[in-house]
């Protein structure tokens, strides 16, 4: 698939942020340019990150500030999908979050009861402020035998340094500690964040395209619902990961500026 085929068939662009859209908070490129001639073409924007230490609302601050959102723009995150799943499939239930105030604060306003001691379901999220104690008190949760959520499983997350450890990291840990792995994943590549995007849009599969550095993410959440893909070179994956993978985008891009030749 060239760009200009790309660019006719597709009415939404997903964007991943970190690694696709900025590094560090720095656009990459002409990105500001690039997302507004997209939109004066009549293709919508809607940002789809598996980064969820900060709320929709704490997204929204920080993208207007460095000049990447735009009214009619629409920001998805784990943390959206964790919430409608909890009000949805365990609705009622007590939960416990591994998690940022941040995160806590946007799941108590969303009517999810957060506990700290006896809960009913386990929900790991990104947490910045994690301390050994939490750790412990999650794992034994854990062992309980309650139901096991987390919000997405990406491994590290790309900075202009050293990429940081990510939700899969902890994953791995807590396979380790209490040999559990979640029960439900809620970020790409499930399911669940897709439902969140066709609630808001109803567009057709096929009319929709996930752009993104990771293939065992991005891509594969594409590919999984049947969007167009696009990989960029900017943060995880490289060409030759991409040679090897199963995950096969449509297009592959040095960068997102990339999609206009």
């Amino acid at each position: 698939m060239t760009e200009e085929e790309l660019l006719e068939s597709t009415d939404l662009f997903l964007l991943d942020l970190d690694g696709t859209v900025y590094l560090s908070e720095k656009p990459i490129g002409d990105m500001i340019g690039t997302l507004s001639r997209l939109r004066k073409m009549g293709k919508r924007i809607g940002y789809l990150t598996n980064n969820c230490s900060k709320t929709v609302r704490e997204y929204e601050v920080s993208l207007r500030r460095i000049g990447i959102l735009e009214d009619g723009d629409r920001i998805f995150t784990p943390g959206v999908a964790a919430a409608e799943l909890l009000k949805t499939e365990y609705r009622g239930k007590r939960v416990h979050v591994l998690g940022t105030d941040a995160m806590k604060n946007y799941l108590a306003e969303e009517g999810i009861a957060l506990v700290d001691a006896d809960p009913e379901v386990c929900l790991l999220a990104y947490d910045t402020c994690v301390t050994f104690e939490r750790l412990k008190r999650f794992n034994e949760f854990l062992q309980t035998g309650a139901p096991y959520l987390a919000t997405h499983a990406d491994a590290v997350c790309p900075t202009d340094g050293f990429p940081m450890p990510d939700v899969g990291a902890f994953i791995a840990f807590f396979e380790y500690a209490s040999g559990r792995r979640p029960d439900v994943v809620c970020g790409k590549p499930h399911t669940a964040l897709w439902r969140c995007v066709q609630k808001a849009y109803g567009l057709p599969a096929e009319r929709v395209c996930m752009v993104g550095d990771r293939l065992y993410t991005d891509i594969r959440f594409g590919n999984r619902h049947g969007l167009r893909t696009a990989l960029v070179l900017t943060g995880d994956a490289t060409e030759a990961d991409a040679a090897v993978s199963e995950d096969k985008p449509d297009l592959i891009l040095q960068d997102f500026n990339g999609i206009f030749g």
